[in-house]
């Protein structure tokens, strides 16, 4: 399909906003930029838009296979196409846990049946995530793994982390691991003033910042690429920087609600607000916005943890963390740039340039000749979020009953459209 995109304002590769006449896509790519009309099966109107590269979320839960009552392959991706999203990481942990070729496998074939964006399987660090004997390393790479994760499981201890960072320099895989200290990490909320407040137990920052220090010298040791995952405290900021100073191959990314929430939201028990890492206090929020201001933090991720209700609907410290954030990226990321804490520009060149990076990969621009995945989005467009608005079938959003501002109107992965409103 020839797609041609008329008006609007488009993200250039300096990551400025540039006025746009015109882009048309063939084949799967840009063809020309600002020319005369030239003939098109479909015509899309950015009039008041931003036209931008497709964001790519380092960190995404799908649920598939296994615990499809919280989401599937099919829906969140297509959740991920709304939110302007058509490349993603994708956890291990699903049932039966991806530690194989064969669950690789699976996961790419729904990916590519769904074909609402490009899905990268991260391979399991450990076997069953047990923290305890390698996967095979060879066979998940050769079954295009992108690179190696625990999620939140703990490795046993840093004689095993040390053997799996050194096994996957071997096999040239990168290590995406969430720094805990497990012996620290007991709570469900940040340790400070609120934690003591409302009593419930709290998880100290040096949880985080202690397992950030021993994985850093170990990828100094061991030569591996470290991606440290979702990073939530100052320190952590302060230490990467360092270790990036001192030519440590390592990257990082935060999530959304981290950089938009502090542990305030937790005083009315609004389980919504129960996340890994929790949401800790307003100088850390400050402090990774920093990070990624300065491309110190070099990816900003949704950490979309799809759950149905029942996860939801215990006690504060008994029910399931995360949020179903990916379909509302953009309107998060406005709300960012409207407190003037964070320009839209930055934060895409984050989900674009940033996660590329962190991927060994090359960026997808607004140029010509470039692979055709990209998004328009419609920034005063408003909406009430409800739960038959969510396309995830994880509702467990915190804009859930809101007003917001911005909507995707449309994505096109590979020259093809994937999401239109």
């Amino acid at each position: 399909m020839n797609i041609r995109i008329i008006n609007g304002r488009r993200l250039n590769a300096d990551f400025k906003w540039e006025d746009s006449k015109s882009i048309d896509v063939q084949a799967g790519l840009i063809v020309a930029l600002d020319k005369e009309s030239q003939s098109s099966d479909k015509v899309i109107d950015a009039h008041n838009c931003y036209i931008l590269p497709g964001l790519t979320d380092v960190n995404v839960y799908l649920r598939e296979p296994g615990y499809t009552a919280k989401g599937s392959v099919e829906t969140e991706t297509r959740a991920a196409a709304a939110g302007g999203v058509t490349k993603l990481c994708c956890s291990p942990e699903t049932s039966p846990i991806n530690d194989s070729r064969a669950v690789t496998k699976l996961i790419k074939e729904l990916a590519l049946t769904a074909n609402n964006c490009e899905v990268l399987p991260l391979g399991a660090l450990t076997k069953g995530l047990k923290g305890e004997q390698l996967s095979e390393y060879s066979a998940l790479k050769s079954s295009q793994c992108v690179a190696l994760s625990n999620a939140y499981h703990p490795i046993k201890n840093l004689a095993i982390t040390k053997r799996c960072f050194e096994y996957a320099k071997t096999h040239e895989l990168s290590v995406f691991i969430n720094p805990i200290e497990p012996s620290l990490h007991q709570g469900a909320m940040h340790e400070g003033h609120v934690s003591t407040t409302i009593g419930l137990q709290g998880i100290s920052v040096l949880a985080e910042t202690i397992a950030v220090a021993q994985l850093i010298q170990l990828a100094a040791a061991t030569g591996v690429h470290l991606h440290l995952s979702q990073l939530s405290t100052a320190d952590s900021v302060e230490q990467l920087k360092k270790a990036k100073a001192e030519g440590v191959d390592v990257t990082a990314d935060v999530a959304i609600q981290n950089l938009l929430y502090t542990d305030k939201k937790v005083e009315s028990f609004t389980s919504i607000f129960h996340c890994l890492p929790p949401l800790r206090e307003e100088q850390d929020r400050l402090a990774l916005l920093k990070g990624v201001s300065e491309g110190v933090i070099d990816a900003v991720t949704s950490a979309h943890q799809p759950h149905e209700a029942a996860a939801k609907q215990m006690p504060f410290a008994e029910t399931e963390p995360g949020m179903s954030t990916i379909e509302f990226l953009l309107p998060l990321a406005q709300l960012l740039e409207v407190n003037k804490e964070l320009d839209l520009a930055t934060f895409i060149k984050s989900m674009t340039k940033g996660a590329a990076s962190v991927l060994k990969q090359k960026a997808s621009l607004l140029e010509v000749g470039s692979v055709a995945s990209l998004s328009v989005y419609d920034p005063a467009v408003e909406r009430c979020v409800t739960n038959g608005s969510i396309i995830s079938r994880g509702k467990n959003s915190p804009l859930l009953g809101s007003i917001i501002k911005g909507q995707t109107k449309a994505t096109i992965l590979k020259g093809k459209i994937v999401y239109e409103n």
